[in-house]
């Protein structure tokens, strides 16, 4: 690795070194709950102190990614079809994204694409930042989740998913308060970015019934019937996939590759949550509904490796893991088994981070070497 690699390093330690600032457990579950009273709620100190340390996480997440330059496979097509966009040509990305970059060139002028990549920087952390603090229990843990995980420095390619991920992370408090209309509502604006993000309206509110309900036969069976689907009828699902994306047909996506790496990290999550069964998943309705969201993803990893870019799709579900593993390892009895599954978890990450940084330098991600406006 050479140097600019410590952007990326040093921007992990600092914001979840300031996210150790946000104590949130006391906010999360009023968060989630919604309505008058929480919107009524007055600011004390020690929420005055989450909001500074999570503003100042906010900007330099931001920064980091708004000021960018060259960094992302897909960075200068994205410019190009800037471009054909100002020009009034067909591009094949959706109508809300093609508005609002013609929108910004009327504004700041032709060509002027470092303003356009900013604003989505703001947008896509402004999100995934408000998700953590409405929804994660444990802040900073589930930041380094975010971090380490990958979604953030991701999010510096392939900008609309990343836009559209943020939102429907964002989005799974309405589906916990039984705000369907705002869910709804947030994902078809969502939708004008990424229109892969319109699976999450079925996926998110099975996950919340099946988290309310007291599980019985016929739910087995429909999950069965609904896993041998995947498995026998994958051609009939391609040709869906297709006709939404036909680009996608026999392309450099279209590999049939199983991610083992997603496969492993959902296996744990999901052994790690029937062993905090009794004490983290029986009455708690939002781990339930996490928990859920991970076994869809174990499926859709295991069974739908003929959908084009597969970890994409997981990832609208196993993105939960930022929420659920911090509440199940905060929910362990304090001793040598609680320290030993947190110490597992902090070095299974960090380990996959350096996996992650070693891999930027691929041609077909090129998040590494780092170079900005400002210095570059």
């Amino acid at each position: 690795m050479e140097r600019s690699a410590l952007v990326y390093i040093t921007l992990t330690i600092v914001t979840v070194a300031l996210g150790l600032f946000v104590e949130n457990r006391g906010h999360v579950p009023e968060a989630i709950r919604g309505g008058r009273a929480f919107g009524s709620c007055p600011c004390d100190r020690q929420q005055a102190g989450n909001r500074i340390a999570a503003f100042a996480i906010f900007c330099l997440l931001t920064g980091v990614s708004a000021c960018r330059i060259a960094v992302g496979n897909d960075y200068w097509v994205y410019r190009e079809n800037f471009k054909l966009i100002a020009q009034g040509r067909h591009v094949s990305s959706e109508i809300g994204f093609n508005h609002i970059v013609k929108w910004m060139q009327e504004i700041f002028g032709y060509d002027e694409y470092l303003y356009i990549f900013a604003l989505f920087s703001v947008l896509t952390v402004f999100f995934f930042v408000k998700a953590l603090c409405d929804q994660g229990s444990y802040f900073a843990f589930s930041l380094y989740l975010l971090m380490t995980g990958g979604y953030y420095f991701n999010s510096l390619n392939s900008v609309r998913y990343y836009l559209a991920l943020a939102m429907a992370l964002f989005s799974m408090k309405y589906v916990l308060r039984g705000e369907y209309g705002k869910f709804i509502l947030m994902i078809l604006a969502a939708a004008m970015f990424h229109k892969s993000v319109l699976l999450v309206i079925p996926v998110y509110l099975a996950a919340r019934f099946l988290a309310a309900a007291s599980l019985k036969r016929w739910h087995y069976a429909a999950g069965g019937i609904l896993l041998c689907s995947l498995i026998f009828c994958q051609d009939l699902y391609k040709e869906v996939i297709f006709f939404f994306y036909p680009f996608y047909r026999n392309s450099m996506f279209d590999t049939g590759q199983l991610s083992y790496a997603n496969i492993l990290k959902c296996t744990c999550v999901l052994a790690l949550g029937l062993l905090c069964y009794r004490r983290s998943l029986r009455e708690d309705v939002a781990n339930r509904f996490w928990f859920f969201l991970n076994l869809a993803g174990l499926v859709v990893y295991c069974c739908g490796s003929f959908i084009p870019e597969v970890s994409r799709v997981g990832y609208y579900m196993i993105i939960s893991q930022v929420f659920l593993i911090p509440r199940l390892l905060g929910d362990m009895p304090k001793g040598w088994f609680g320290r030993l599954a947190k110490a597992c978890v902090v070095c299974a990450f960090g380990a996959y981070f350096v996996l992650l940084l070693r891999e930027m330098y691929a041609v077909d991600i090129r998040l590494l070497p780092y170079r900005n406006w400002i210095f570059n």
